[in-house]
């Protein structure tokens, strides 16, 4: 870990401590509005949960952070970092976890795509109309799949209504942004005929290559001015209905999402060509039996594919996903003074890698299922909130042409959070979850340019065990709010991609990354305070986290964060907002051995941003007029969570102008 900023994290935990405790006399108990965490089961405010989540985005918020990828649009939020590799398919790390170990959902179901599986794949779902966007953690988490060992992100657009609009509402927005030549639009409409609700969204982006200061590459051989194959094209379309009565609501809707993105490696140029297709349906039960409160089932149809373009024209390898998932659940009423929600969870995909050269496939064909049974219970003793959940499930691969396998999965977690006094709270949270290997860490054998390796799969892997424990400390009324956490994670048979010899391949020359095991632990703390960010008048935050992640009897884990330290400040009002933000993050140089995948170290760098907006009220509809500065000192900034940061600098200075309608 970087105790220099270590250090700094701690002294915020005691100042905020010795600042606060004295004065909890005089403070008036007024509680904030806070957003509703809808991949909460119980459907609590963002304060109120067992370890809240490190982050509930919406709004003008949510808006002013937004870039090309979801990764990109939470890399300044607590504990959350992106892997960096392209403007089109970043992906958000969660304390050093990343690939299979977030899960991302949409709507509270699984994207469907294959981001999880590597680093160039984009996730399959768009933040460019979403309503919110929810980091979750902690025993919530354990009830979305095995892939949320880390966390989750749940991208929300509510496609499916569950209320009546008394009038249509819905929002516009145009962006033009200077690094890229991007310009780019989205709309989201709501309204309803009788007791139907409906809704429809839709966005359209077209961003060049981005400019980036000095050379790309740290040898000083790469590119200077625009980072070639860096672009991303974007299109999504969406529409839901549902017809909502007093007994609840049943409804479908359909989206489908077109990405053409960049990858600017090493050696290889590519660019990939991402088509999905999604249909959902959403049924909620009203008091469906004695003794319960709710019924909820939910199904999601993903039809996933994306090919691979050497060059940006020659179609390489193709890769596709279809998959169902179900969900069941089922809300009791309090019984012993315990609420809960119990369930069943399905999920059938079938995942295929072909080589359209005609070599064999990267991956296989291979048909995967899962089934799982989860719990969760929640129950107040006094001033305490205690929390248990639990997940059993069994998973199985089969291939076409190799080993099949099955796995038996079992996690729990129990947190409890103490209100010391009104507004202060002391928890801790304790959880041992299980996830199984995925086809690609299984069945790989062949080429991936993208990333410029030869992936080789192994079929005797098996499943990662988690042990995670969690303390935190917060503060979660009035103006003055502030948190702390520490955690502490140690994973056995952890999964990871060791990199060895260059394999002389006939279609170039790769390095070999063979899927290996090893014991891992991951340690880290992080400290936030925050003032009057939910009401007019000035506001601030300042954070710090910083983490570290060991293979035992190997070093360091690759690609891990750097320690950071951010502030941001600025003012509010009815009409006006604006902020200035900075983030330095530390120099990372607890790189792995260079036989798992990483060689240099990642110099340190100071990011600004700003953005000032403007509202104007024309009846009912509200125009914003916006500008947002990027990067503004035009630092060369590489992330160490980057496969690419040697060869792929982030982009340099960007201003953004724009106009948003909400009606």
């Amino acid at each position: 870990m970087n105790y220099r900023l270590s250090y700094i994290a701690q002294a915020m935990v005691y100042a905020f401590a010795g600042a606060i405790l004295p004065s909890l006399a005089q403070e008036n108990n007024k509680t904030l509005n806070s957003v509703i965490v809808t991949a909460d089961p119980f459907g609590s405010s963002e304060n109120s949960m067992v370890l809240a989540p490190a982050k509930v985005l919406s709004g003008d918020e949510l808006r002013d952070k937004l870039g090309g990828s979801i990764g990109q649009t939470l890399s300044n939020e607590l504990g959350v970092s992106s892997s960096g590799f392209s403007s089109g398919a970043s992906r958000p790390i969660i304390r050093g976890l990343d690939g299979p170990r977030v899960k991302m959902l949409e709507n509270g179901m699984s994207s469907g795509d294959l981001s999880s599986i590597s680093s160039d794949h984009a996730v399959g779902s768009t933040g460019a109309t979403a309503r919110q966007i929810e980091i979750l953690r902690g025993p919530a988490a354990l009830l979305y799949g095995s892939g949320a060992i880390g966390g989750l992100v749940n991208i929300v657009n509510n496609r499916i209504a569950s209320s009546l609009e008394t009038k249509p509402t819905g929002e516009t927005e145009l962006r033009y942004s200077s690094v890229d030549r991007g310009i780019g639009a989205s709309f989201s409409a709501d309204g309803s005929a009788g007791t139907i609700g409906l809704h429809a969204d839709g966005n359209t982006t077209n961003a060049g290559d981005y400019r980036i200061p000095g050379n790309s590459s740290v040898l000083g051989d790469g590119d200077t001015g625009r980072l070639s194959f860096s672009g991303n094209r974007e299109r999504s379309l969406g529409f839901g209905g549902s017809v909502i009565k007093d007994w609840g609501y049943a409804g479908l809707s359909i989206a489908t999402l077109d990405k053409l993105y960049g990858i600017h490696g090493a050696d290889e140029r590519s660019r990939i060509d991402l088509n999905r297709t999604r249909i959902d349906a959403d049924t909620l039960i009203k008091s469906p039996f004695d003794g319960f409160d709710s019924l909820r089932i939910r199904l999601g149809n993903t039809d996933y594919k994306h090919t691979e373009l050497e060059n940006g024209t020659d179609p390489h390898i193709r890769f596709t996903n279809k998959s169902t998932e179900t969900r069941w659940e089922l809300g009791h009423l309090p019984v012993a003074g315990w609420r809960g929600k119990l369930g069943i969870q399905t999920e059938q995909a079938t995942t295929k890698a072909a080589n359209l050269e005609g070599a064999d496939p990267t991956v296989p064909r291979t048909n995967s299922m899962a089934v799982a049974g989860f719990f969760l219970e929640e129950r107040d003793f006094g001033a305490t909130r205690i929390n248990i959940g639990g997940r059993l499930e069994s998973v199985s691969r089969k291939p076409e042409s190799s080993v099949n396998r099955s796995y038996d999965l079992g996690s729990f977690s129990t947190g409890a959070l103490w209100t010391v006094i009104p507004g202060y709270g002391l928890g801790a949270t304790a959880s041992i979850a299980q996830r199984a290997p995925t086809a690609e860490e299984l069945y790989s054998r062949g080429a991936h340019h993208p990333t410029e390796t030869f992936d080789v799969g192994d079929t005797s892997l098996k499943k990662e065990t988690s042990n995670n424990l969690e303390l935190s400390l917060q503060k979660t009324e009035n103006k003055l709010r502030w948190k702390t956490n520490v955690y502490q994670n140690k994973v056995t048979n952890f999964i990871y991609g060791a990199i060895g010899a260059v394999n002389l391949d006939p279609e170039g020359e790769l390095r070999d990354r063979n899927f290996k095991q090893g014991n891992a632990t991951l340690r880290g703390i992080e400290a936030e305070l925050s003032y009057n960010l939910y009401e007019t008048g000035w506001y601030g935050r300042v954070f710090a986290d910083s983490s570290r992640g060991t293979l035992d009897n190997l070093g360091n884990l690759p690609l891990q964060p750097a320690s950071r330290l951010g502030l941001t400040a600025g003012y509010q009002d009815q009409r006006w907002r604006s902020s200035l933000s900075v983030l330095h993050a530390d120099s990372h140089n607890r790189i792995a051995s260079t036989v798992i995948s990483e060689e240099t170290a990642t110099k340190a760098y100071t990011n600004v941003d700003a953005n000032l907006s403007f509202t104007q009220r024309y009846g009912t509809t509200d125009l914003t007029w916006f500008m947002i500065a990027r990067n503004l000192l035009n630092e060369e900034i590489r992330l160490s969570t980057s496969l690419l940061k040697d060869y792929v600098p982030q982009p340099g200075r960007n201003v953004i102008v724009g106009v948003r309608t909400r009606f």
